[in-house]
């Protein structure tokens, strides 16, 4: 678990690091992924239509709602090294 947790660290870290900015849905994957490692399922009002990209961030996110925090921070650390 200490081990998933430094690895997850690292893999944030080198988010910021990326030599090419990810596409729009990548950084939602990245976005929703992280949240859900961090904060488990989705929490609050789904924003209105106005606010498109807080929508589109919310229903990134609770459509894992579910997944483990262990499986989030894995798929976040396969998805940056994919990345990379």
């Amino acid at each position: 678990m200490a081990d998933l947790q430094a690895a997850f660290e690292q893999a944030v870290a080198d988010s910021k690091k990326l030599s090419e900015r990810p596409d729009n849905m990548t950084l939602l994957k990245l976005y929703a992924l992280y949240k859900q490692a961090t904060e488990g399922d989705v929490q609050g009002k789904r924003p209105g239509f106005t606010d498109m990209v807080g929508r589109a961030k919310h229903d990134a996110w609770a459509e894992l709602t579910g997944q483990s925090g262990d499986e989030a921070r894995q798929a976040y650390i396969e998805l940056i090294e994919s990345l990379k």
